[in-house]
């Protein structure tokens, strides 16, 4: 109950807009029901015009300080838009230095291209000699060959001339030389014939080597060819990846203007009703002091009892909600008449559903939600009278009823350490939430160890360390730029040790829309799950309220990407309009396990539909 009513008293401003929006909803088209009962005035006393003084400078202070409350409000936004397009400017200027970068590789990769283009003319030049060289090698060959039948054509020239003068020196000794000689030719031609398969023999071997080193070479300038194209498909991939980049980043660029053109309209708007609720402040200043002006010149009446009068409300039927409460009066309507309930009702048509649905898009609801909870306030109510208290009824138990089956705590096992991976964008509030969740959990009695993984932000680090320090929580940190997966692996060997029940691990904010840094998530999730396959136990994305839809995109990227298990809203006492929390339900249906309305450690606690819901349309 004291939460809620913390939930109730910051609970993201959110129910006073949609009271006025109900309000003026109802007022318009709306019939005024009224019930007086009146009282003879008396005259009024100095202690009572005193009285009615000091309540007059009550309610005019109570309006600066909420003026001021307001313009601290709209400062705090201006801040956090001008933290966002800082933050916008430094993703920019990071964009343009891999731009850059992305440049000087395919500078790289163009000389390489430009070398393998020398490297292929000079192949082509060294096949050439390698030709040339064949050819003379042939030409030589067929030298030698005619060479070889000149001198076989010689021989037996040279041996018939031999043999005619040996047959007209001596016939009979001719035939035994010439035999012989024979003999000795038929041998040396066999040696020649020997002679000349060998070179033939020696000339094939070094052909064949010639071109086994030409198939090698081949071989190898094929296989470097297909190292460029698939180094050319890789440049091509990069640049049409950056150019997705560059489609994502004026994306977001038009978002934002979108949300600035947004947030001046809504500052326009809000210093109109301002001037307006200041000119109605001042009218009624001004007649209140004329009235007492009047009342103190004028003697004090006779008292005289007036009829009582009572008109009956027109009751809604079917309808189980409760009457408006009786409206509160001031001390001069106290004094000067009699008490006054005023009902406002107005009948349930189209145009009021229309008017209805708007006010839940505003809110941050969502289209496909804020039809859903209109269409189902409709059912069986059209033609009806409707106050503005029974509408706020019908809301709180439609979004109650969107809500029950989500708000579930954070499981516990009995498995250990309990690995609990922390994730979110920047800024959301993640570092202070672990720190919470730590300070509860060692409350309870468990054992924990937090692993500041947010080991690009030094600030990060030393949050965590004031909290652990507060709770009596070892943290467990590494050197600014360190590799957050190494610290996660090591702090999941210090928890086992040390026999802790949960582990939580903090990690650096990062925009969904960057895939790089999420790359870097799904390396922590890989490295912890050599360590334990199960893990991590938890996934918790922390959502900052004031992002409004931007939350649906953050959570279907990190379900993809990290296996979401549960969610945690925060910030819900800033300028958020708290509806999201319940598109997030209805389209995602992920647990919500706790809410945070504040900075303190008890501004952090598990959800309740009912009393979310109540806060939400402010209802008593």
């Amino acid at each position: 109950m004291a939460f809620f009513k913390k939930l109730k008293e910051r609970l993201f401003k959110s129910s006073s807009k949609i009271d006025e929006g109900l309000d003026a909803i109802v007022s318009d088209g709306g019939e005024e029901e009224t019930v007086e009962v009146a009282e003879a005035p008396s005259g009024p006393t100095p202690e009572e015009i005193a009285a009615a003084e000091e309540e007059a400078r009550i309610a005019k202070e109570k309006a600066e300080a909420e003026e001021k409350a307001r313009q601290e409000a709209l400062e705090a936004e201006r801040e956090a838009e001008r933290e966002r397009q800082a933050e916008l400017e430094r993703e920019r200027e990071e964009e343009r230095r891999r731009q850059e970068e992305l440049e000087r590789e395919r500078e790289a990769e163009r000389q390489r291209q430009e070398e393998l283009e020398r490297e292929r003319l000079a192949e082509q030049q060294r096949q050439a000699e390698l030709e040339r060289e064949r050819e003379a090698e042939r030409q030589r060959l067929s030298e030698l060959e005619a060479a070889r039948a000149k001198a076989e054509e010689e021989e037996r020239q040279r041996i018939a001339a031999e043999q005619k003068a040996a047959k007209e020196a001596a016939q009979a000794a001719a035939d035994a030389a010439e035999k012989a000689r024979l003999e000795e030719i038929a041998r040396q031609q066999e040696e020649e014939r020997k002679r000349l398969e060998a070179e033939a023999a020696e000339r094939e071997a070094e052909r064949s080597r010639l071109e086994a080193e030409a198939a090698e070479k081949e071989e190898q300038r094929l296989k470097e060819a297909e190292e460029a194209r698939r180094r050319e498909e890789e440049r091509q991939r990069e640049e049409a990846e950056a150019q997705e980049r560059e489609d994502q980043r004026r994306r977001e660029e038009e978002d934002a203007k979108a949300r600035e053109a947004e947030r001046q309209a809504q500052e326009a708007e809000a210093a109109e009703r301002l001037a307006e609720a200041e000119r109605l402040a001042e009218e009624a200043r001004i007649a209140e002091e004329e009235r007492l002006a009047e009342l103190a010149a004028r003697p004090a009446p006779q008292a005289v009892m007036k009829p009582m009068t009572t008109l009956t409300a027109s009751p809604l039927d079917d309808f189980g909600g409760e009457e408006e409460p009786e409206e509160k009066r001031g001390l001069l309507g106290r004094l000067f008449g009699g008490q006054k309930k005023t009902v406002v009702r107005r009948t349930l048509d189209d145009d009021m559903l229309e008017q209805l649905e708007e006010l839940l898009i505003t809110a941050d609801m969502g289209v496909d939600t804020a039809l859903r909870v209109t269409a189902n306030i409709a059912e069986g109510r059209m033609g009806k009278k409707l106050s503005v208290e029974e509408i706020k009824t019908l809301l709180s138990d439609e979004v109650s009823r969107i809500m029950d089956g989500v708000a579930k705590p954070m499981p516990l096992y009995s498995h250990k350490p309990q690995v609990v991976l922390v994730v979110g964008v920047n800024g959301s509030g993640k570092t202070t939430t672990i720190g919470k969740l730590a300070s509860q959990f060692k409350a309870a009695g468990k054992s924990v160890v937090i692993a500041a993984g947010d080991t690009f932000r030094a600030a990060a680090v030393e949050q965590l360390q004031v909290w652990g320090e507060r709770a009596g929580v070892p943290v467990l940190t590494a050197p600014e730029g360190t590799d957050p997966a190494s610290l996660a692996f090591d702090a999941m060997d210090q928890a086992q040790r040390d026999g802790a029940d949960l582990l939580m691990i903090d990690t650096a904010g990062r925009l969904q829309n960057r895939a790089d840094l999420m790359e870097e998530l799904s390396k922590i999730v890989r490295v912890i799950r050599k360590k334990d396959p199960d893990a991590p136990h938890n996934t918790l994305l922390v959502l900052d309220a004031t992002t409004g839809q931007n939350a649906l995109s953050q959570v279907k990227v990190f379900q993809e990407l990290a296996d979401v298990s549960g969610l945690v809203m925060t910030k819900l006492d800033g300028t958020a309009k708290g509806g999201v929390l319940v598109a997030l339900a209805d389209k995602f249906g992920l647990p919500i396990h706790a809410i945070g309305v504040g900075e303190q450690i008890d501004d952090l606690a598990p959800f309740d539909p009912e009393d979310f819901a109540k806060a939400l349309v402010g209802l008593e």
